[in-house]
């Protein structure tokens, strides 16, 4: 299995929200950064304050997928 965040990238497109305010606002270090863009696991703190700023469930943001 693997990590999708496509719906996290069309969510941020939809609320017209720049990739690197996204970053700037949720305080991502460049690594973690790095590894949303790769859907690459990052942790489940990090995933909480995404939601946090984004004001939705996990649910909202990343998948599990079948490689």
């Amino acid at each position: 299995m693997k990590i999708s965040y496509k719906k996290l990238w069309l969510m941020l497109i939809e609320r017209e929200i720049s990739k690197s305010a996204f970053r700037k606002e949720v305080n991502l270090s460049a690594g973690t950064y790095t590894k949303l863009n790769k859907g690459e696991e990052v942790s489940l703190s990090v995933l909480l304050r995404i939601c946090e700023f984004l004001d939705c469930d996990i649910g909202d943001i990343c998948e599990a997928v079948h490689k």
